[in-house]
Parts: structure tokens; C-alpha cells; sequence
């Protein structure tokens, strides 16, 4: 690296200080939980960059890990790819090769490679089982959005990363790394790295408040939060584990299922619109009395064509019903118009509580792939009345897009042929 590089990356390799422990750490888990915009991913993308630019490392190769392996492009493989041109400025493409199909970045001056895969499946599982790299060794994983894999998905990784290191750079070192929010205090992931010691973890929480590169108007809009949604705030705003108390869906698996449709008695999708929220479609199976949520689209900020564009590429079916939210009566024409069996829910005072109690009664089935489902559903709760610190029977209206969708999938079923729908 030229001297003039060298200053430059210097220069502009700017961590958080409440971060120090966790880059400095060799143990084998690097777990980090914190509240959104705590910094927590950045950190980590320009801690990966540095090393894997150090000579010193060479021989190290990360793999990045989403359950969703499309994910990465716009998160892990984004934030990435920010950190080597934050940190090289105008050297960037001197010394990081970056491949965009598939994904992969890889250091010029070490050979050290990034690659990018899933594990939504047994097909990837596999996938992952058998990397292999032409310089060096698999030594570090990066898992983001750790909550959404299951343990058993952590189990293959962890098994990646083994045999001797003898002969190799002598500063290699095996590493898992874990970044997420944390959702429900039920979570596997707080039984196995937080609730004991453990000299091989570094468990380590972040706030947006610790944040010294938070800019003043995300900081004020959580400070908001604090007084609008105390208890989102606890989870979003400081990053602290979901109470157990006052989850309106208990009564759910997450488990790998064949999503067939015709082995269901009935299958259908619902679909909650949105765009600065989420844009929610799940499709959902009924079998022996047991619902079956089978796949999801979650988008954000896309119009109504560019939906459908999506709904055609995940081969949603257009011959099955979907029930949609009848406030948004254009949107449900629009997909009339391109050839679906769009149809508008009916609301009535206490469907939603309906729609809910039809729910609990039955137990619910998701399929791993249903990522932003099974966020949503570890995080959705009943309100709480401020003056006796009860909760009512109406759930919050936050970050319930899915459940909306889920909600509006089941209405064939709960209301069998005296469903209205618009022909």
C-alpha cells in the first residue's frame, strides 16, 4: 500500500469508542444486541474492512450470513462495500475487487475474500457445508440479523469453522459474529449468550445514545418514541429484550416445512398495503385445522406495478384468492386489472379482535423464509392502558404489517362463505 493510502485510510477509519471491546476481542462469539441506529452493523463492516486490508491477516476469509440470501445485496454487501470506500476514499478500487453476481469483494493486497450465501433451506445449508476458498481459510462468519436464524442454522456454521490453524498466519483466529435488534425475551439466542457466563462470548449492547455519529434528527425521533410507544421504545429505542408479558400470538412453530399447495385443504394470501411502511403478502396454507404461513413479500417504498412485478417473480399464484385491506379500493382494481383474484376485506367494529381470537385458537406453522413474519410476531402486542398499566384488547399499530396480511388471509377460513367480496 502507497504511503499516500495509508494515510488516507487512517484518515478516514473513524470507530465508536463503545466498540473498542468488540473489535479488539479473539474469543470465539462476538454477540452484539443493540436498538436501531446504535451503529452496531457499521461498526462491524469497517472492523471486517480493516482487518481484511491488514497484512497481517492474510489468509483470513469472511462469510456473511442473512437467512434470506438476496438480502445481503442491499444490507451486509451495501454496508460493506460503504465501509471500503469511507475508509480508502479515492483508493478504494485500487485495492478491493468487487464481483456483483455473485456476490463477493476481495482485498487486492491480502487476497483475503468476502463472500455472501444463505440458509433459508436445506439446499443452501448445504451450500454452506462445502465452501472452500483458493487462499487461506473460512476464519471469521458475520450472521446480521441474527434473530432470524434459527439455532440449528448457527449449529452448521459453527461446525465451519474448525481444524488446526498450525502453519497458518499465527494471527488467525476463529470468530462468530452476531448483530441484531433483540425481539422476544424467548429467543434462543438470549438462553445460549446472554443468560451465563461464558469466557468464549463477548456479549456487548449498544444504544443509538452511544452513537456519536447519530445525526440530530433520528436522535430527536427516538427521543419522541420514548413518550409515544414506551414499550417499543424499550426494544427499538434501548435495545433491551421484549417482555414476555402481553404477546398476542404464543401459539406458533418455526419449523421447515414443503410448501406444496395443493397438499393443503385450502390455501390463500393476504396482503396488507403500505410504502413508507411495509408492503406485507403472505401466502397461507390450512391443513388438519393448523395454519400454515408458507412465504412472504415485505417491501418497502415500491408502487403498486412494481409490487405485482415482484408478486409475478415469486410466482404468486393468480388463481388463488387474496384478501387485501378494503381502504385501499384503487390498489385492489390495480390487481384485478393484471389477473389476480384480489378482493377487499370487510371491516366491522371488533373484526380485528375477531380476526385475532380466530388466531389463538389454532396453532400457527411458519416457514423459516418468513423472516420479517417471524419479527413481527415475536414483537406484537396487546396496548397497554397508561392509567392502570392493563393491556386492552387492541394491539399496537406498529411494525404489524404481516400480522395485518395474516389477519386478512385467514378470513375465508374464519368466516367461511359469508365472506363479502367484490367480484
Amino acid at each position: 500500500m502507497t504511503t499516500a493510502a495509508k494515510v488516507e485510510f487512517k484518515a478516514s477509519a473513524q470507530f465508536n469508542p463503545v466498540f473498542r471491546p468488540v473489535n479488539e476481542w479473539r474469543g470465539r462469539y462476538r454477540i452484539l444486541k443493540g436498538s436501531a441506529g446504535s451503529g452496531k452493523s457499521v461498526n462491524i463492516a469497517q472492523d471486517y474492512i480493516a482487518k481484511l486490508s491488514d497484512p497481517a491477516y492474510t489468509g483470513a476469509n469472511l462469510l456473511v450470513v442473512r437467512k434470506i440470501e438476496e438480502t445481503n445485496r442491499d444490507s451486509t454487501f451495501a454496508e460493506l462495500q460503504a465501509a471500503i470506500y469511507r475508509m480508502f476514499g479515492p483508493y478504494a478500487e485500487r485495492f478491493w475487487k468487487v464481483n456483483l453476481n455473485p456476490l463477493a469483494l476481495e482485498c487486492k493486497i491480502t487476497g483475503n475474500r468476502i463472500i455472501f450465501r444463505g440458509v433459508k433451506d436445506q439446499r443452501q445449508r448445504e451450500k454452506v457445508k462445502s465452501i472452500t476458498f483458493k487462499n487461506g481459510k473460512l476464519v471469521w462468519i458475520w450472521c446480521e440479523e441474527a434473530t432470524e436464524l434459527l439455532s440449528e442454522d448457527v449449529d452448521i456454521l459453527d461446525d465451519r469453522l474448525r481444524g488446526k490453524l498450525d502453519g497458518m498466519n499465527p494471527n488467525l483466529y476463529y470468530q462468530i459474529t452476531m448483530t441484531f435488534n433483540p425481539v422476544s425475551a424467548t429467543h434462543w439466542i438470549k438462553a445460549r449468550y446472554f443468560d451465563k457466563a461464558d469466557p468464549d462470548v463477548l456479549a456487548h449492547h449498544s444504544t443509538y445514545k452511544t452513537n456519536r455519529f447519530i445525526d440530530p434528527a433520528y436522535y430527536r425521533r427516538m427521543e419522541r418514541r420514548k413518550e409515544e410507544d414506551p414499550e417499543g421504545y424499550r426494544v427499538y429505542g434501548l435495545g433491551e429484550w421484549g417482555e414476555l408479558g402481553g404477546l398476542i400470538l404464543t401459539n406458533f412453530e418455526v419449523h421447515d416445512f414443503k410448501v406444496n399447495r395443493d397438499a393443503f385443504d385450502a390455501f390463500y394470501y393476504g396482503q396488507d398495503f403500505g410504502y413508507n411502511h411495509a408492503n406485507a403478502i403472505l401466502g397461507v396454507g390450512w391443513k388438519d385445522g393448523e395454519v400454515y404461513i408458507c412465504s412472504e413479500i415485505y417491501v418497502f417504498e415500491k408502487d403498486t406495478e412494481e409490487i405485482i412485478g415482484l408478486a409475478n417473480q415469486a410466482k404468486v399464484d393468480r388463481r388463488v384468492e387474496m384478501f387485501c385491506d378494503s381502504a385501499e379500493p384503487d390498489r385492489i382494481k390495480t390487481w384485478q386489472k393484471a389477473g389476480f383474484r384480489a378482493y377487499p376485506v370487510k371491516k366491522e367494529p371488533g373484526s380485528v379482535k375477531a380476526q385475532i381470537d380466530w388466531l389463538k385458537g389454532r396453532k400457527i406453522h411458519i416457514h423459516p423464509s418468513c423472516v420479517n413474519v417471524l419479527k413481527e410476531v415475536q414483537q406484537w402486542k396487546w396496548k397497554k392502558d397508561p392509567t392502570t398499566g392493563l393491556y386492552i384488547d387492541e394491539p399496537v399499530e406498529f411494525m404489524d404489517d404481516a400480522m395485518a396480511a395474516l389477519r386478512y388471509s385467514v378470513e375465508r377460513l374464519r368466516r367461511g362463505s359469508a365472506i363479502e367480496v367484490l367480484k
